[in-house]
């Protein structure tokens, strides 16, 4: 009682980095989240949300680290194991675009907290933002859809009531297109 063994103490500081890296390809990660990489004892990459130009052997190489690459299954039921290790020693979730442009990545946040893990966020470039580019404004866009995958029997048609509502407000969809990395058949969905 009244101090910490030197175990506790190396580890009081441990963390889980949710790094976004942006839109492009290795380099546009930002100096402070190629920084909290480098410092990492592990290294998880999600690309299942979004699909990165390069993929996880080049970012291990250009990272000088081993990057595990992080399915949907590990991340929305798995992830348990990475965030208690997050407890102990500082572990990287790299995130293409930004870690909050998908609802996916505020639940591993969340839940780390809940479990007691320490987070540190660090933003990128995303969809999100990237959509100025087209030439229209970003305060004329109304709510954001998702358009999932059709199947023989499921075709569901809820997105055209977001971008008809957006539209009677004279405001623009960003419709999202959903992506199917690892679920190539009705049976992985």
């Amino acid at each position: 009682p009244g101090f910490l063994n030197s175990f506790d103490a190396l580890n009081a500081n441990a963390m889980l980095f949710l790094i976004g890296l942006g839109l492009g390809d290795v380099k546009d990660i930002t100096l402070r989240g190629l920084e909290l990489v480098k410092r990492s004892e592990k290294v998880y990459l999600e690309m299942y949300t979004a699909i990165l130009m390069c993929d996880a052997q080049t970012l291990s190489e250009f990272y000088g680290k081993t990057v595990q690459v992080a399915d949907r299954e590990f991340v929305e039921s798995g992830c348990e194991a990475m965030l208690e290790e997050a407890r102990h020693i500082d572990v990287a979730f790299l995130v293409v675009g930004d870690p909050f442009a998908a609802t996916t990545h505020s639940d591993l946040f969340l839940r780390a907290r809940q479990m007691g893990t320490q987070v540190q966020v660090v933003h990128n470039a995303s969809i999100m933002t990237a959509i100025g580019a087209t030439g229209l404004q970003m305060y004329r866009f109304g709510q954001t859809e998702t358009v999932v995958f059709f199947t023989e029997e499921w075709r569901p048609e809820s997105f055209y009531d977001r971008i008809e509502e957006n539209r009677r407000m004279n405001l623009h969809t960003l419709c999202l297109l959903d992506l199917k990395v690892k679920e190539q058949s009705i049976e992985n969905l």
